[in-house]
């Protein structure tokens, strides 16, 4: 039984990969490697200059003010890439592929509403 339970754990971990790493990659601005052997997603973002100002005028790095915003905006919790030490020019974030598999499609609904939503904003 430990076994069967085992690989419909690790079936669905991957399954939610797929959903969530296909959801980023739907977005405009959006980059995503597949997420493999971890329990995260880190994908590149990349945003308009606007977006880039208004985090510059709040005194923040543009991944944190895209962050924060998904945040305020969702409740989806990440975490901005650049707490680990991405490379310059570049903006990233970190988020989970945990969440019950049920609950995903909503998750990434919830994220593609948000972008499109900040992207035309920040247009």
């Amino acid at each position: 039984q430990y076994v069967a339970e085992k690989g419909e754990c690790l079936q669905s971990l991957r399954r939610r990969a797929h959903m969530m790493t296909d959801g980023f990659n739907s977005l405009e601005g959006v980059t995503c490697n597949f997420t493999e052997g971890a329990m995260y997603s880190f994908p590149q973002i990349r945003l308009p200059a606007k977006a880039m100002q208004a985090a510059a005028d709040l005194g923040k790095s543009p991944d944190v003010f895209y962050c924060l915003k998904l945040l305020e905006a969702t409740g989806i919790s990440t975490v901005p890439g650049s707490g680990f030490q991405q490379e310059p020019g570049t903006f990233h974030f970190r988020t989970t592929i945990l969440p019950s598999e049920d609950k995903m499609p909503a998750i990434i609904q919830n994220l593609k509403t948000f972008h499109e939503g900040f992207m035309k904003q920040y247009a």
